[in-house]
């Protein structure tokens, strides 16, 4: 039947390229001869076009089934791009008015729409399952099917019924579609589906342009971020956290240090998602800072780092969140920040979960930490997680390799191991076998008699969890233990396990790297002994001049505070001068050229070495509220209605607005004292501020006398200090 396509013309007239990649044409050609398929191709494989090519060629409409709103409004779009008719592509899903469902209906009807993107909640709901029950239906797609599994990185049980669902539209080939998926998951995604026979292509997941790394996670790593991104300039990054709290948070204080970030996740309003991912296509942005929530499907070639502030909940999602970096086959860096502490929070967690999702989640996770822990080539870890064999030894593109560590003999520690997974009779996962080993005679041991077992407690005093963690893993990736797919993390001998357990032969070892555990939070280092009273006094005398120059108060031009910082920390440059407290972008291009330039000729003259590093500026604590009303006034919230939205008196919001603008961020107001406010007053207020000597409102009300109402003076005082000290 393909026979009767040239599948590359078409590939030429709809994509423009002259060739498919990898299996691509010949998972097409499958799903041109209906039959089922499942395709296993990681990021940046080109799954999208295996099931859109065949859908421009096939008669009827190809319904895709989409996790996510965003994912099909991206893939709409492009689609659309490479054709003349914008009904060629349509999505269904609650973000949609009536008469534009009635618009894509109609599309369909007439025959003009080959793809249909629905996301699974949407296929559920009668009005569109018996629409659809009247089209021609080509075949389905399920993309990112993991989310079928409860072993997958982000499952959705809605994704549990599209069995039933395409039973009552109507039966058509299936293509199932996913860049990450274990041999569990596999198995998951073709049973629910119904699928069993599908035609299977996989595609190796080796990213040989992917840098990977492992840190430390410490009281520090702010700095370091920033420190990163800054030695990483003008180019495209992803930061993932797991809360919408550290979000907020980590892009506040990106911003406060000149680093053009926004934040990312599903408590944002949709518009204001869509306009963020639109800024970092379009790169007006540099840096997302998102949940799990942002990057699903999204393609933009050139993102060159993906940071993980917290260590995720499974390898799979890893392997997709770091997938995003270098798919242009450029530079990617993928550093992982770990530590102890996020585990046992990620474990907490999961305590408020049904004890099936509890023991699943804790089985990802322990994956997680094995990663992070393992001093083995991260590429070998990750290849072997998904079923892949990585046959080099040091891949020269990961920091354990790139470090290696000193490998051991493990001889003997493999031998206790394999005896032990045989005495349980291969039932048990591999914490129960380190308790055997390490002769831990819990109530569930002595219960089987397991401490009767001649293995039990043949571990050596030096051997302890770590270290069997180590052998575990590495046994693993030889091939001599594997884990049970249908019962997950059970340990059992594999051909070669069995026959290493007779004939016993060197087995080199790489002992864990140790994660201490860190404190949750210590103070940021200043990188400077003291103050220097020398250069305090010469910046002193020069604000003064340079008040007097641009005919405004000293305290507009710096604050005490921040030149005393600057005689601390010997900022040289106007990215160094932003990092200091009460210094935004505007005011220290406004005024900090000359400043840098005097503290230079200081630290020259008085051979002055300056600290390493200088110190990030930190938002304060509480910053969350902060950031909030910062993002509320950016979308002209009215003050009142803002005020009452957080439970404040209007002069505590004001006060709060007051020390956001006091820090250098700057902020737009005038929305709301244009309509609050008399035009002469609120100039006679801003030309009292530009000849004041002081802020203080105390004095300001005293001299302006009862014309000015107080919250009139914090108003305008907050408008001048944006203004004219930001």
């Amino acid at each position: 039947m393909t026979n009767d396509y040239n599948l590359k013309e078409a590939l030429k007239f709809h994509f423009g390229f002259d060739t498919f990649k990898d299996s691509q044409e010949s998972v097409i050609r499958s799903l041109l001869d209906r039959k089922n398929v499942f395709v296993l191709m990681p990021t940046g494989g080109g799954k999208s076009l295996c099931y859109q090519l065949p859908a421009l060629l096939m008669d009827g409409v190809a319904i895709v089934i989409s996790p996510l709103i965003a994912l099909m409004k991206n893939q709409v779009d492009a689609i659309r791009t490479n054709g003349e008719d914008d009904s060629i592509a349509h999505f269904l899903n609650s973000s949609l008015l009536k008469a534009q469902v009635e618009k894509v209906k109609a599309d369909i009807l007439e025959g003009r729409t080959k793809l249909l993107y629905v996301a699974p909640e949407s296929l559920i709901k009668s009005e569109y399952s018996e629409f659809l029950k009247t089209v021609r239906i080509s075949f389905y797609a399920v993309d990112e099917a993991h989310c079928i599994s409860e072993w997958g990185h982000d499952f959705r049980p809605e994704y549990r019924r599209i069995r039933d669902m395409i039973r009552e539209i109507g039966e058509a080939p299936v293509i199932a579609l996913t860049a990450t998926a274990t041999e569990k998951v596999r198995a998951d995604i073709i049973k629910c589906l119904g699928i069993k026979g599908a035609v299977e292509y996989k595609s190796s997941f080796n990213r040989p342009n992917l840098y990977y790394e492992v840190r430390q996670k410490t009281p520090n790593i702010d700095r370091e971020i920033v420190k990163f991104i800054r030695q990483h300039p003008h180019v495209s990054g992803i930061i993932y956290c797991l809360s919408r709290k550290k979000v907020e948070e980590l892009s506040l204080m990106l911003s406060v240090n000149g680093i053009k970030a926004a934040p990312y996740h599903a408590g944002l309003d949709v518009a204001v998602r869509s306009q963020t991912q639109d800024d970092f296509l379009m790169e007006r942005i540099d840096v997302i800072v998102a949940t799990i929530a942002f990057g699903m499907g999204i393609d933009k070639p050139d993102v060159r780092f993906v940071l993980h502030y917290d260590i995720p909940k499974s390898l799979e999602g890893y392997y997709q969140e770091t997938g995003r970096a270098g798919r242009d086959g450029g530079e990617g860096n993928c550093i992982a920040f770990y530590s102890n502490n996020d585990l046992k929070k990620l474990e907490k967690f999961m305590e408020s979960k049904p004890v099936n999702e509890q023991d699943i989640g804790r089985q990802l996770l322990k994956e997680t930490a094995s990663y992070a822990e393992s001093a083995v080539c991260r590429r070998k870890l990750l290849l072997h997680y998904f079923g892949e064999t990585y046959r080099r030894n040091n891949c020269g593109n990961c920091d354990n390799c790139n470090n290696p560590k000193e490998q051991v003999e493990g001889k003997e520690h493999l031998c206790k191991l394999l005896r032990a997974i045989v005495q349980v009779k291969e039932d048990f996962r591999d914490d129960y076998i380190k308790k055997i080993l390490m002769g831990d005679a819990t109530d569930e041991v002595t219960a089987r008699h397991h401490d009767a077992l001649d293995v039990f407690g043949i571990a050596d005093d030096s051997e302890d969890d770590s270290l069997w963690n180590a052998v575990i893993r590495q046994a693993l990736i030889a091939g001599y233990v594997k884990k049970d797919v249908e019962n997950y993390g059970v340990l059992k001998l594999t051909a070669a396990g069995k026959k290493y357990l007779k004939h016993p032969a060197s087995f080199k070892i790489v002992e864990n790297n140790d994660f201490e555990e860190m404190p949750e939070e210590a103070p940021l280092q200043s990188g400077a002994a003291a103050l220097d009273p020398e250069l305090f006094q010469v910046l002193k005398d020069y604000r003064r001049r340079v008040a007097r120059e641009k005919g405004v108060p000293t305290y507009v031009v710096f604050q005490d505070t921040s030149l005393e910082a600057m005689a601390t920390v010997y900022p040289q440059s106007i990215e160094e001068l932003q990092n200091i407290p009460g210094v935004g972008s505007g005011k220290a291009r406004r005024y900090g050229k000359e400043f840098c330039e005097i503290i230079r000729k200081h630290c020259e003259s008085k051979a002055i070495v300056r600290p390493e590093d200088i110190p990030i500026r930190n938002v304060p604590k509480k910053s969350q509220l902060k950031v909030s009303i910062i993002n509320a006034i950016d979308r002209r919230v009215d003050l009142d209605e803002l005020a009452s939205m957080k439970n404040m008196e209007f002069d505590e919001l004001l006060d709060v607005i007051y020390s956001i603008v006091n820090s250098g961020i700057k902020l737009n107001i005038d929305y709301f004292i244009e309509e609050v406010m008399d035009e002469d007053v609120v100039d006679e207020i801003y030309e009292y501020f530009k000849n004041s000597e002081t802020d203080s409102l105390e004095v300001a009300f005293r001299e302006l006398g009862s014309d000015c109402e107080e919250d009139e003076i914090r108003l305008v005082r907050i408008k001048f200090l944006s203004e004219m000290g930001n």
